[in-house]
């Protein structure tokens, strides 16, 4: 009989965390490695090195935020339960002495959950949560337990007195007993026997029962005086209630779990929350092709408002402040410009930074601007754009919402500044919008049944708040995903749901807040699970690799285009120097009426106006007279008013009169009573201009000063180069060197990909074998984890005498870096000071040099 059976052939019960560890297959192993991805960075030597990494303090803290909230108060029932505990035993604490069908339902899964994470291994007979997990939901005065128990009576007797111990025994009515230890285990035999502790407690007095009552829950401890009332006293004198301090009591858990009928928990929630619709019932559930519409309009809003902000910045944008970031007022200018609050301004700011289109220039006089990507952006095709910000969006861990915040040193948060990042943003993000997709399509949810399902899933540590992060960054994901038209009405749109990677919408007539998607199910599980199997845990909803995302982009794309209005190659000019579009315009014709017009209005249609400002720039940038009343005349459904008409020649008649260039600056002009014109205008006085020649002027102002002073003044003057050529000045002239959008900040180690959990389960298995291989070693063996030695003399003779023998060897071997590990490997040939064998860790052929090899050992037999 192997030592690793019972005398029955049935498998022993595994001693530690690592030899549950061994029983896993490679799929469990991997499933570990993916749901826990700092224990693969860097790769365990082997299956014991993953167990001591797995119970680490960092890692189990980790592992235990990320349960959800059965899971967690599983592990919390078995930290107050025994160690080992049965199945019975946890199922007892957390379905109570009257039973839970839902409880006893979801048990198996919950524990499956916790050993597939490996914070809890062993058999259903012998559930062990590991140490680290234990101390830290354990009951202690400094850290109490969520489950608001306090110590057990062994431990809240542990520094009592012998004498103390039998005067409770006694006054208890139990026989006295030869030590403090059976004291105490009496005391515990009687607390837990129901029959026997409501016979006591129908003694107690009526105060002292309400005493107990209040302490039932939490917190345990109570202060008393010195000379404690006959209830309190009633209470003391029978263990009810122990001393901890002076002054404080406590209530044993024994005694409090009889007052809760076996309950370690107040209320358990084995089921998620549902995600309920918004108002009554059915009064928002609206149509598919409605809500997919309404995304649609949002979305094409969406567009020309980024396209606004950008077009703002063309010619430089706001300063960077030397902290980074844009400055409150620069703010605020942004907001006004785009008619939106500042909130809503800085959420479209921080998206266009992260989708890439805009950064700081790097100069001296460092500013932000367009970038190069930018102009490739704005020739894609609508909904292709769409998809690129959104897909930005929906990956991005700059938060838009914490603008105008504060930090940890109580500095302004700024938007496209520093400190924005969190790393839980995108997961965030994407499971909002997975459980709106599992709503009947066309349905939006309340959103506090939203907060309420995500707070079961990753609870909080600690005090419950109501305004942790993960509820805010949920109410900002359903603001942003409207602004954004992911959603419609509040709804998840058709286009919204390829961009998640969601599966087809359940029938209508499904029940709201059940979720239909595989990642939401709560799997049924057995009670007869195998113990060493991990259960499967949720899926996490969406494409995960790039690949798969920039496909779920390119779908959303599809869907949405048809969504969008066609742009039109034309406007409607009226007499009163405006253009209406009545939609939608492509975009050489929108690009130049943005130069030779401003925006009166946005809405449905665009209301442009032509003012002599707006003509003069399209004349800076290189047009003519004739070029734009052919283009009006080519782009207008209308004839081209005659108002219009003589604007455009009147502008263009004076325009380039003036010729300004560097002198510092001169002005000149072929008729010199313009000039005297402007020299006896008093408002030219700051200008200080000093004529050289009768049709010259000098100005100690900059040209760029020149030429606005001389536009407030009413003239149309031109910039001219050092050769006298015309200055043409373009809109889109101030781009930043090429930029590439922020990286998202991600939670931790990332998720390994499949590729590296299988290099990694192999290394791993290969290790354990090395480490665990039973091996002939002379003498003392080495402990576990140590390397073995032996003087070269001995391990050249053994690896030469294996060569021989074909037997394998159990090596240490410390790399050029200084790494050092132990290999099980097949000696083939000795020469020159190196050994060439085959590698059983690696599985292959490998060459070690002799000085390397720090000791051998032979292999038994068995």
């Amino acid at each position: 009989m192997s030592s690793d059976e019972k005398p029955d052939g049935r498998p022993a019960a595994p001693r530690s965390l690592a030899e549950a560890l061994r029983a896993w297959d490679d799929a469990s192993l991997a499933a570990l490695l993916r749901a826990r991805p700092d224990l693969v960075t860097p790769v365990p030597t082997d299956l014991t090195q993953l167990a001591t990494r797995a119970g680490t303090r960092a890692s189990v803290v980790r592992a235990l935020e990320r349960l959800d909230r059965f899971a967690l108060q599983t592990a919390e029932a078995l930290a107050v339960a025994g160690d080992p505990a049965s199945y019975d035993e946890l199922l007892g604490l957390m379905a109570g002495d009257d039973g839970d069908a839902a409880v006893a339902a979801a048990l198996p899964h919950a524990v499956g959950t916790l050993r597939e994470q490996a914070l809890v291994w062993g058999g259903d007979d012998r559930l062990r949560l590991v140490r680290t997990a234990r101390e830290l939901l354990s009951p202690s005065p400094q850290h109490p337990s969520p489950t608001g128990l306090g110590p057990t009576v062994q431990e809240a007797t542990a520094g009592m007195s012998p004498g103390r111990i039998q005067e409770l025994v006694a006054a208890a009515g139990l026989p006295s007993t030869h030590d403090a230890v059976s004291a105490a285990a009496a005391l515990t035999a009687l607390f837990t026997d129901r029959e026997r502790m409501a016979k006591l407690l129908g003694q107690a007095p009526p105060e002292a029962r309400e005493v107990l009552s209040r302490l039932v829950w939490g917190p345990p401890y109570g202060q008393v005086t010195a000379d404690p009332a006959a209830h309190l006293r009633w209470l003391l004198d029978r263990g009810l209630l122990l001393p901890t301090a002076p002054g404080t009591v406590v209530l044993p858990r024994e005694v409090a779990l009889h007052l809760r009928g076996g309950r370690a928990h107040r209320e358990t929630e084995p089921v998620p929350p549902p995600v309920e619709p918004a108002g009554p019932t059915g009064t928002r559930q609206g149509s598919p092709q409605v809500v997919d519409a309404t995304a649609a309009g949002q979305a094409y809003t969406a567009l020309a408002t980024v396209e606004e902000l950008l077009k703002d910045w063309d010619e430089g944008g706001p300063a960077v402040l030397r902290a980074g970031g844009l400055s409150v007022r620069d703010l605020k200018r942004t907001a006004v410009a785009l008619d939106v609050s500042e909130p809503v301004a800085a959420f479209w700011v921080e998206l266009a930074y992260a989708a890439g289109l805009l950064a700081s220039d790097g100069e001296a006089d460092e500013r932000y601007a367009a970038t190069p990507a930018h102009d490739e952006w704005r020739e894609r095709p609508a909904a292709d754009r769409w998809a690129e910000l959104a897909g930005a969006w929906l990956a991005a861990t700059r938060t838009a919402g914490l603008v105008g915040g504060r930090d940890a040193k109580d500095r302004t948060l700024a938007a496209l500044g520093p400190g924005l990042d969190r790393s839980v943003a995108p997961e965030v993000r994407r499971r909002v919008l997975a459980l709106l997709a599992a709503l009947p399509a066309g349905t939006s949810p309340d959103p506090d049944s939203v907060l309420a399902r995500l707070r079961w899933e990753r609870p909080l540590r600690g005090p419950q708040q109501e305004d942790d992060l993960r509820s805010r960054l949920a109410r900002w994901t359903l603001q942003e995903a409207e602004l954004l038209g992911v959603t419609g009405r509040g709804a998840l749109s058709s286009h919204g749901r390829a961009l998640l990677g969601a599966p087809e919408p359940q029938a209508a007539g499904g029940t709201p807040g059940i979720p239909d998607t595989p990642g939401d199910k709560l799997p049924v599980h057995h009670r007869a699970a195998p113990a060493g199997a991990p259960a499967a845990g949720p899926v996490p909803p969406g494409p995960t690799d790039p690949q798969a995302r920039a496909a779920a982009r390119a779908a959303a794309a599809r869907l949405l285009a048809p969504l969008l209005p066609e742009p039109l190659d034309h406007v409607l000019l009226q007499a009163d120097l405006t253009a209406v579009a009545p939609g939608p315009l492509q975009r050489p014709l929108a690009d130049v009426l943005d130069v030779l017009a401003d925006v009166e209005s946005k809405g449905g249609a665009t209301v442009y106006r032509f003012t002599p400002a707006s003509v003069r720039r399209a004349l800076d940038a290189g047009r003519s007279a004739s070029d734009l009343h052919a283009f009006l005349a080519a782009h207008s459904r209308t004839p081209v008013p005659q108002p219009l008409a003589y604007l455009i020649d009147d502008v263009a008649r004076r325009h380039g009169h003036l010729r300004v260039g560097a002198a510092s600056a001169y002005v000149r002009c072929d008729d010199d009573a313009v000039l005297n014109e402007i020299l006896a205008d008093k408002r030219s006085a700051a200008l200080r201009l000093r004529r050289l020649a009768p049709t010259v002027l000098a100005a100690q102002a900059d040209p760029a000063a020149l030429l606005e002073g001389l536009r407030a003044l009413g003239y149309a003057p031109a910039a001219e180069s050092a050769e006298g050529d015309v200055v043409i000045t373009r809109a889109d002239a101030r781009r930043t060197p090429p930029r590439t959008p922020p990286e998202p900040v991600p939670e931790g180690p990332p998720v390994p990909d499949a590729t590296l959990l299988t290099a990694a389960v192999r290394a791993i298995r290969a290790g354990d074998l090395a480490s665990t291989a039973p091996r002939k070693t002379p003498g003392t063996p080495p402990a576990p984890g140590e390397l073995p030695r032996t003087s070269p003399a001995e391990t050249l003779a053994t690896v030469q005498a294996a060569v021989l023998t074909g037997e394998a060897l159990w090596i240490g071997y410390v790399n050029a870096d200084g790494a050092a590990s132990q290999r099980v490997i097949a000696p083939v040939r000795v020469e020159g000071g190196f050994v060439t064998a085959y590698d059983h860790t690696a599985d292959e052929v490998r060459t070690y040099p002799l000085h390397r090899i720090t000791g051998v050992a032979e292999l038994a037999d068995d």
